[in-house]
């Protein structure tokens, strides 16, 4: 999905943001390691759940970085590491490792070898990044005031993946945790950074709207499901514009309709699915509220009833102020452009971490040439070293705050 950006310190249209400088990549081994490997584990894509090739691979490349695999913290797939010594401060970097089911239409050398896997939202890209960020860091271990714990986390298409990590105990002691996400409709050389809402609360629902089947001559003998669930969809979309106000934001979107078996049947139940988006927690539980009501009373209004079930997702991704504000000064110090994104009404699992400690999650400019989950998706990957050092940079930063207030 395209999103307009807002520049804090100038204004800049489409065409000025295409000119800005790409920092220039001072180890071209590096990025030339980086891409590698993207294109492997872009070749051998694992869905959420399923990552264990994935997964010993990422413990391949971090044992030969000399990086400590954390195996306290147990995960049956996806790892975590663990940079730095002594009592110091822990703060957390996240990549999400898992693909899509999505048959891939690239046509790239190193397409999936996977029928109907894919790499559809830079998963393989946000890994090789957070490596790269291992290997800097290493280079740099003795220096750094703390610890840096690295989450290489797995199932965040199915957005269970955080709540895993966590369960494991892997945000122990963390006291502050980083992630980003490449941004197709963002340049390379850019990169996203707000603070508060960014990224939106993912719900879904399944309504059952129960009907009485009768012959499709004679539907005053039953009570047409079908009927009944099209008004369903056509007074849910009122509660957004008379029940959110405004200067709120909401999204209600039915994305399949279930009924019948036969031309001539009128069917006895008819089933929505849908997804609802908000930002605001007291606009999510309003907006559950309002579903439930308009749900029951349009059913009861053709003598029938629905049922609701509600499929909790993933929080808003809420950034932490004073953590996007001194992203804002170490992306100028790594050469990044910074910009001012609008929240996007994607959703993400990151925020479960940030329900436990301050987060900041981010995003890097890519140049894609489509949006995330598209099945010719594809990104920059000059992007790569830009987005290591960025987390690196990130994470050394925090590292030092949170020494000073120590002191």
């Amino acid at each position: 999905m395209k999103s307009e950006l807002e520049q804090p310190k100038q204004q800049a249209g489409q065409e000025e943001r295409g000119k800005q400088r790409i920092p220039a990549e001072t180890d071209e081994a590096f990025a030339e390691r980086l891409i590698e490997i993207r294109r492997h584990l872009h070749r051998h894509p694992e869905l959420s759940g399923e990552e264990r090739e994935t997964t010993d691979a990422i413990r391949g490349w971090l044992e030969e970085e000399g990086v400590r695999i954390a195996d306290e913290y147990s995960l049956r797939t996806g790892l975590v590491a663990e940079i730095g010594q002594g009592d110091g401060p822990v703060v957390a970097l996240r990549a999400d490792i898992d693909a899509l089911p999505i048959q891939e239409e690239t046509k790239l050398e190193f397409a999936s070898q996977a029928a109907g896997k894919m790499h559809a939202c830079g998963h393989d890209a946000h890994t090789a990044i957070l490596i790269g960020a291992a290997r800097l860091l290493k280079q740099r271990e003795f220096g750094l005031p703390g610890k840096v714990r690295l989450l290489f986390q797995p199932s965040e298409e199915k957005a269970t993946g955080a709540r895993q990590v966590i369960q494991s105990g892997a945000l122990s002691e963390v006291r502050a945790v980083f992630g980003l996400h490449n941004k197709p409709d963002l340049q390379v050389g850019t990169v996203g950074i707000r603070e508060g809402a960014l990224l939106a609360a993912a719900d879904g629902f399944v309504v059952n709207v129960e009907g009485v089947g009768t012959h499709a001559a004679v539907p005053e003998a039953g009570i047409d499901p079908i009927v009944v669930a099209s008004h369903i969809v056509t007074a849910l979309q009122a509660i957004v514009s008379r029940n959110v106000g405004a200067q709120e934001s909401a999204v209600i979107s039915v994305t399949k309709i279930h009924s019948g078996t036969a031309w001539n049947v009128i069917p006895d139940q008819a089933i929505l699915d849908g997804t609802v988006r908000t930002f605001d927690e007291k606009v999510r539980a309003r907006i559950r509220e309002r579903f439930n009501q308009v749900v029951a009373g349009v059913a009861a209004a053709y003598g029938t009833r629905a049922t609701v079930r509600w499929i909790q997702g993933p929080p808003a991704v809420v950034n932490d102020a004073s953590l996007a504000s001194a992203a804002e000064q170490v992306a100028g110090e790594v050469g990044l452009n910074s910009v001012r994104p609008l929240p996007s009404p994607a959703g993400e699992d990151f925020s479960f971490y940030q329900k436990e400690v301050p987060g900041l999650f981010l995003f890097l400019g890519t140049s894609g040439p489509h949006e995330w989950h598209h099945p010719a998706f594809d990104l920059d990957e000059r992007a790569l070293p830009l987005g290591a050092h960025l987390l690196a940079a990130l994470a050394e930063q925090a590292l030092q705050n949170l020494q000073v207030q120590n002191d």
